[in-house]
């Protein structure tokens, strides 16, 4: 397996597939991950067709304990975000 794609490259393949210039790409590809971002803040969860969902999660507070001293420790409460995969994007990558 190769080093993962770059943004940059990312943006190149996009721009010569729609033969946009990279510039024009780089704005849509900005405008896209803002929308995501508010959306998921705003409703907890976005969609995306194909590839999948992004969904904002509340993890309650637990008890944990300090690998290094093997001490008990409290993991407070926080917000994180997952990802699940469409099955249409496992079908197409297996």
């Amino acid at each position: 397996m190769g080093k993962p794609m770059t943004k940059s490259q990312f943006v190149a393949m996009l721009a010569d597939k729609a033969g946009l210039s990279k510039k024009e790409v780089a704005t849509m590809w900005e405008m896209l991950v803002a929308a995501v971002y508010k959306h998921t803040k705003e409703d907890g969860e976005v969609t995306l067709p194909g590839i999948g969902k992004l969904q904002k999660k509340h993890r309650s507070a637990r008890m944990g304990r300090n690998p290094a001293t093997g001490q008990q420790i409290q993991i407070p409460a926080k917000t994180v975000l997952k990802f699940r995969v469409a099955k249409s994007a496992k079908d197409a990558i297996l």
